[in-house]
């Protein structure tokens, strides 16, 4: 006997939109409305669909014809200059494929919510990079589901099997960094880093950490703080940092807005930059030179990595293969006027 059903989908063979109709008990129309975004679906019958999607592993095989011609730039927060420069990167090669940017903010949630996800397969995106944040699962699921290419810059923690991300060279860059100081002749090198969390911030210490050990230097543990890459946690850790009865001559400020908030400690405790104390960021934002005196930082190239990372949508989205699924971008050590060799004596005079 006949029949004008497609058969059954096999481990090996993706399932096609009918098939997965038939394994719902719905429509054609249905299953296409959820592989395309579109909302006028119950949650219910979309919960089952994106389910049976997963399971199944349904997957358009070609680039969507119906794709918008835009990127989706998502990042946990829109503050300043870090955010600046990667919009820089990403307008620089979309304006060369004529794609717009829409740009989303979680508001330091770092996961984007449900609605999120909805809202963005409803604008049918070219494709999707996210900055210094992650998706869920599922989330990665149904953009791969629906051919959306996804790709992350500095994600904060692991950005999952096959996941294509950007980052830059974060464990070389606090070994120069630290390595510097240490040339100076510092010993005594408070670290205030970000937050434990992310996976920058915690490179960053451990290049501090080779660069001590490397030396011989014993790292204090009094001298190490968390932060949170803002200005106020710099100001607070440096405020108890120099205050302590052995204040560090130096401090690594793990991004530039740390090292303002260093700044402002020193200012408000008479300690002179770098007379009385060294400083040096990360990140290399502009104000880094517009500071007094202007800042030693490393040089993250956050517009370059957010190029890298829209060319990889880009080609993805068209089809094209990536080399590797990492790519990092070497930091360099840039050198102004925050750092010098240490006073005999710790304590401005």
């Amino acid at each position: 006997m006949t029949t004008t059903r497609d058969a059954a989908p096999s481990r090996d063979t993706p399932p096609t939109i009918a098939q997965l109709a038939e394994l719902a008990g719905v429509s054609v129309a249905t299953v296409s409305k959820v592989v395309n975004g579109r909302s006028e679906v119950s949650a219910e019958t979309r919960a089952l669909i994106e389910r049976l999607i997963r399971e199944h592993g349904y997957r358009r095989q070609k680039r969507r014809a119906n794709s918008s011609a835009l990127l989706e730039l998502v990042f946990d927060e829109l503050e300043g200059a870090y955010e600046m420069e990667i919009i820089k990167g990403v307008e620089q090669v979309a304006r060369e494929h004529r794609l717009a940017v829409v740009l989303s903010e979680l508001r330091g949630g770092h996961t984007p919510g449900r609605s999120w996800i909805e809202d963005a397969l409803t604008r049918r995106p070219t494709g999707v990079i996210a900055v210094f944040s992650g998706l869920t699962p599922e989330q990665r699921d149904r953009l791969h589901t629906r051919g959306v290419p996804l790709v992350l810059v500095d994600p904060t923690g692991d950005p999952g099997q096959g996941v294509p991300s950007v980052g830059a060279g974060n464990w070389s860059g606090g070994l120069s960094a630290t390595r510097h100081l240490l040339e100076l002749g510092h010993r005594r090198i408070a670290v205030i880093t970000g937050p434990a969390h992310a996976l920058s911030s915690r490179a960053r210490l451990d290049g501090h950490r080779a660069a001590m050990d490397t030396a011989g230097v014993p790292v204090d543990p009094l001298l190490i703080r968390e932060g949170d890459f803002r200005v106020a946690a710099g100001l607070a850790h440096a405020r108890e940092l120099l205050l302590l009865p052995d204040p560090p001559t130096a401090i690594f400020a793990c991004n530039d807005w740390l090292a303002v908030g260093v700044y402002q400690a020193a200012s408000e405790l008479g300690w002179r930059i770098p007379d009385d104390l060294s400083v040096i960021g990360f990140d290399d934002l502009p104000p880094a030179q517009w500071v007094i005196p202007a800042l030693t930082t490393v040089r993250q190239p956050l517009a370059e990595m957010a190029a890298a990372a829209t060319g990889m949508v880009v080609a993805l989205a068209q089809g094209e293969p990536l080399p590797g699924n990492r790519v990092e971008l070497a930091t360099d050590l840039v050198i102004r006027a925050s750092t010098a060799p240490p006073k005999l004596s710790r304590k401005p005079s």
